[in-house]
């Protein structure tokens, strides 16, 4: 008999995505952070991985700091080679989002 376990990507689009349990995962970033944090919203999942060779679970979280700082939190499992410039889109496609006119 083999045991399935629940992968924690998977777990945080499925489950923790729900406002009502945004305290769990509030809880685990503040831990992981070393600061509280606050979930403004979930942006975007990606995966319905179903083994492990299918496309990875990727969930993209905007989180708020103490200062009120807006931050985006990127969670998945697998490595990727062009990390760095999906981050540079993500935090771009935020500011835009984010930004009123006439700030700087």
């Amino acid at each position: 008999m083999s045991r399935k376990l629940i992968r924690f990507d998977w777990a945080m689009k499925k489950l923790l995505r729900h406002k009502a349990n945004f305290g769990i995962l509030e809880g685990f970033l503040s831990e992981l952070l070393r600061f509280d944090v606050t979930i403004e919203s979930i942006l975007e999942s990606e995966g319905n991985k179903q083994d492990e060779y299918d496309k990875y679970n990727r969930v993209d979280i905007l989180v708020k700091s103490p200062n009120n700082e807006l931050m985006l939190v990127e969670v998945q499992n697998d490595s990727e080679i062009d990390y760095f410039q999906r981050m540079i889109y993500g935090v771009s496609k935020l500011v835009t989002e984010y930004i009123k006119e006439g700030e700087p």
